[in-house]
């Protein structure tokens, strides 16, 4: 057959019909139906382009990974990550009941932690499923790129589904040398976003004056969002000598950039803007004296204009909706005035006696929320202990913060123990219906005196008949945070109690469960820290093994159930110490 009809009136016909279009003649034979001699001369022209093909040039070959010099990881470890990766895409569980296997996904970023601190790097073969992990979750990202290190990067750039590792990551880029100022000039001008960040952050950890003249070099060129992001890596190790820089950037042209360097500025107790908005806040808050039947109190009165001075120095002149303007305006001013200024403005008192007066013309609440913000931005932990008041007193009449997250941001401030012993506390005497955010901010693993105060308070509640799924949040976190090494003491929790009249209708298997799993959890999490270290585990404890999808297996003898509470004892005396 000689077929001279091009390809493309052949797909013509056929997406058309040879109904509607007639193939052409030299198609169509003598007595052959149209649809046969269309797919006849279909195949013929295909297997003549094919014969005809020309090999294409060959494309050049990607450069080498670079190296990772980090250590490799033990074969335990390594079978562990790979279950852990597995199992992210592993079905949830149905009808609200988790039973009592332990939830992988959530030990990821734990696990990643760890195996970041002891300094191991990713194998080669989990790459791809580490990326893909991270691409689904943000809150995995840092831990993620960080392990993948420079190859993970490199890998990320054969493949647009990775794509946010190249703009977001931190830890991968490979740096030049500290003397080898070239090198550093060429990777700032032209390197990616990701390496430029890191590149940024190490020269500021070895030379502060270095990394703001090399930012300086690109500053008026750099997109918006860029210049955010670089001025806000300056929060690390931030210092008088970032002032000049910082007092520049208030005139910028985009508005989050200006924000943000006030916001940075108002952390200097001795920037200049910091005396500035002093200056002016000292006009709104001032001392009473006289007073009263009270004794002195603070008087209030709120600015009547924000002027273009204040607006450059990062005071928002529109307020959110439901707002005032002048409260706003006042909030601002006081969130920005160094908290070194009000012993001196209001009579020489202590942060705790001045969050102990009255205010007058319900101004409270505002003055106090800013103070709060004040001691979080200043990383003031002596106002911080002041506004969050004693852990037993009601939110509602405490001398400061009122609400959880203003609690929270608070507690971040102080030292971990000193978090861990004050969440404690509030446990005891409120329960745990409102610590939920308040345990978010302590350190991992929770100290025994606040492993222990969770503990008792599941307990109670468990006693108490109350209904179980409230306490899910609490629980997934003691999962996740509680000392491993508390396991041995929690096996008499296990059993499922006999329910009362009043309990919750299957209450007591839930509580079972959920406690098995807490067990299961924490010895899961001791083996992977022990796998990690490449040490043994101990030779009574339970060593538990997870197989794909999350199947747990045990091995090994199981230390006998505790005769008794290892635990301070729970104040089940007072109604005050039940969760709501």
């Amino acid at each position: 057959m000689t077929l001279t009809t091009p390809w493309e009136e052949l797909v013509t016909s056929a997406l058309l019909g040879t109904d509607r279009r007639t193939p052409p003649a030299d198609v169509m034979a003598p007595g052959r139906d149209a649809p046969v001699a269309l797919l006849d001369a279909a195949a013929l022209h295909t297997l003549r382009r094919r014969a005809g093909l020309l090999p294409a040039r060959a494309a050049a070959r990607p450069e080498p990974a670079p190296p990772d010099d980090r250590r490799e990881l033990p074969e335990p470890a390594r079978r562990r990550l790979s279950q852990l990766l597995a199992d992210r895409s592993a079905p949830a569980g149905t009808g609200g009941r988790r039973g009592t296997t332990p939830d992988l996904t959530e030990l990821l970023p734990q696990w990643l932690t760890a195996a970041n601190d002891h300094g191991y790097r990713a194998p080669a073969a989990a790459l791809p499923a580490l990326l893909d992990a991270a691409r689904g979750r943000n809150d995995l990202r840092p831990y993620a790129l960080a392990f993948a290190g420079p190859r993970g990067l490199w890998l990320a750039r054969f493949n647009p589904d990775w794509k946010f590792a190249l703009r977001g990551a931190s830890g991968g880029a490979v740096l030049p040398g500290a003397q080898d100022t070239e090198a550093v000039r060429q990777l700032w001008e032209q390197g990616l976003f990701a390496e430029r960040v890191a590149l940024l952050a190490a020269v500021r950890t070895r030379d502060p004056d270095a990394a703001r003249a090399l930012l300086a070099t690109t500053w008026s060129t750099e997109r918006a969002e860029d210049r955010l992001m670089f001025l806000d890596s300056l929060r690390a190790g931030l210092s008088d000598l970032d002032e000049p820089f910082l007092e520049e950037a208030l005139s910028d042209r985009s508005r989050n950039v200006r924000a943000t360097a006030a916001e940075l500025l108002s952390a200097l107790p001795n920037s200049a803007l910091a005396a500035r908005m002093a200056e002016r806040a000292a006009t709104c808050v001032s001392l009473d004296r006289t007073g009263g039947p009270t004794g002195p109190t603070v008087v209030v009165e709120a600015p009547h204009e924000c002027d273009a001075d204040m607006q450059r120095d990062g005071v928002s002149a529109s307020p959110p909706s439901g707002r005032g303007e002048r409260s706003w305006w006042l909030g601002q001013l006081v969130e920005a005035t160094p908290l070194s200024v009000w012993p001196g403005r209001l009579g020489g008192r202590t942060p705790e006696e001045i969050v102990a007066l009255p205010v007058l013309d319900d101004w409270t609440d505002e003055l106090h929320a800013a103070w709060c913000r004040a001691a979080v931005r200043q990383r003031d932990a002596r106002w911080a202990r002041a506004l969050l008041g004693p852990p037993a007193a009601s939110p509602a009449i405490g001398p400061g913060a009122s609400s959880l997250a203003e609690r929270a941001k608070l507690l971040a401030t102080l030292p971990a123990p000193d978090r861990a012993s004050w969440v404690a506390e509030f446990i005891a005497a409120h329960g745990l219906s409102e610590a939920f955010q308040l345990l978010g901010v302590c350190a991992v693993p929770w100290s025994g005196p606040l492993g222990r105060a969770v503990v008792d308070a599941l307990d109670i509640a468990r006693d108490g008949g109350s209904y179980p799924w409230s306490f899910s949040g609490v629980m997934g976190l003691a999962e996740r945070c509680l000392d491993p090494a508390e396991a041995p003491h929690l096996d008499i929790l296990t059993a499922t109690p006999d329910e009362s009249e009043s309990a919750s209708p299957g209450a007591g298997g839930y509580w079972s469960e959920a406690f098995q799993r807490l067990v299961s959890t924490l010895r899961l999490r001791a083996a992977m820290l022990s796998e990690l270290s490449d040490a043994p585990p101990p030779p009574d404890e339970t060593v538990e093994t997870v197989d794909p999808p999350g199947k747990i297996q045990t091995t090994g003898p199981r230390r006998p159930p505790a005769v008794g509470r290892s635990r301070s004892p729970s104040p089940r005396s007072t109604s005050s110490s039940r969760p709501e």
